[in-house]
């Protein structure tokens, strides 16, 4: 079976799609399909940062576009780069070799009309993978009005992408919820797929504080820890976590550090700077091969999630902090995916603007009683992480692929 894969980010780049989207080619490449994977040739987080043209991966065939992605500095750069990489590889597969099935993504949101070009003029079947849902992640960030043209516009994508896939896979049921309301067919609920994302098992295993020397290298020893790694952003708010930081300040025993990139991570490191938070720690992204001490090095992994964002994001790093046996502190709506997994032990569940919560939960930490909950809830991550297997969940989803180009 020949198997196409469209997504504007694709490894070495640094965001979860495009590990993903690797991750399932690899497996499809493994089980004898020919499989390309049509992405940009820059970094979307580094722009300056330029990939192959045309290399194979792991048995993979990549090939990169030009003019295709253009950074993260602003929406309007964002846009021109999705809609560029899009029409770029419309173009491209609909002038060569014909493929059984499409695997199609929301990098950039506007990819899925690619995935429809190529339906409607090769009725080449498509796999819809949700990872998120606009307009409304747009909408809920207040990024545009649920009337405007654009949402408009991303929500008849939406419906036409949901309505032609052979099928839909999405992240958590919630997530499944949304896309069903917006195409009320039996049909379609027949066509999706609820598949939770798995964590890079290759590049994780839990480590042991004293022989972590990513604990060593950024003055760890003898802290308890609250990390946030991964994207920040709107859809991720933290302003309550900064609050019970300054208001934690006197307690020493405390280091809050955020590993990652995006628009909201400039901001803690300035607000830190303004208001003398030296308990504050902000690091870039770390290599794969060091994610593991790095993710090992918390005690505590903060997970944030807007009020109105369940059903619409999922923060698939979840499954990476349960791989290294770490509980979780949910900022989250109680009906969202990572409350769930929180409230079954592994964690604790806290409104994403209840600083009160938030700084009563981390001097609780630092007591006897609270470390003992600690080496509760870590120990309940570690089972919890058993039901979240790289191996079993990738199959499961490319088992679904191969269903659609049959």
């Amino acid at each position: 079976m020949r198997i196409l894969i469209l997504s504007q980010t694709y490894v070495p780049d640094a965001p979860a799609v495009g590990q993903y989207m690797h991750d399932a080619a690899v497996e499809l490449a493994r089980r004898g399909h020919d499989v390309v994977a049509v992405a940009a040739s820059k970094s979307y987080e580094d722009s300056s940062q330029t990939y192959p043209k045309r290399e194979t991966l792991d048995g993979v065939r990549v090939r990169r576009l030009g003019f295709s992605s253009f950074g993260k500095g602003s929406m309007a750069v964002r846009l021109l780069g999705g809609c560029s990489f899009t029409a770029q590889a419309a173009l491209r597969v609909l002038g060569g070799r014909r493929f059984d099935v499409t695997l199609v993504s929301t990098s950039p949101p506007m990819a899925p009309l690619a995935a429809l070009a190529l339906r409607a003029c090769r009725r080449t079947p498509y796999v819809f993978w949700a990872m998120d849902i606009n307009p409304d992640q747009m909408v809920a960030m207040g990024k545009c009005a649920a009337d405007s043209t654009p949402a408009w516009l991303f929500e008849s994508m939406i419906r036409a992408t949901l309505k032609h896939a052979a099928r839909v896979c999405t992240l958590d049921r919630f997530m499944a919820e949304r896309l069903a309301a917006k195409v009320p067919d039996a049909a379609l609920q027949e066509r999706l797929h609820v598949q939770p994302p798995w964590p890079m098992d290759a590049h994780l295993d839990p480590v042991p504080h004293a022989e972590n020397p990513f604990r060593a290298e950024h003055g760890l020893d003898g802290k308890t820890v609250v990390m946030y790694s991964g994207n920040i952003s709107d859809a991720h708010p933290i302003d309550a976590v900064l609050e019970a930081a300054e208001r934690v300040r006197d307690a020493d025993g405390l280091r809050f550090v955020f590993i990652g990139a995006g628009g909201g991570w400039q901001k803690i490191r300035d607000r830190a700077a303004e208001r003398g938070l030296a308990s504050v720690v902000t690091l870039p992204y770390q290599p794969l091969e060091k994610i593991r001490y790095s993710l090992s090095a918390a005690d505590v992994h903060l997970v944030a999630m807007g009020g109105a964002m369940s059903g619409i994001v999922h923060p698939c790093k979840v499954y990476g902090v349960l791989k290294v046996h770490r509980p979780l502190l949910a900022m989250a709506p109680a009906d969202s995916h990572v409350a769930e997994i929180a409230d079954a032990g592994a964690g604790w569940t806290v409104a994403h603007d209840d600083a009160d919560a938030a700084e009563a939960l981390f001097r609780r930490l630092l007591t006897p009683a609270g470390r003992a909950e600690l080496a509760e809830k870590s120990a309940a991550a570690a089972r919890e992480a058993e039901r979240f297997t790289r191996e079993r969940m990738c199959a499961a989803f490319c088992d679904a692929v191969e269903a659609a180009g049959r």
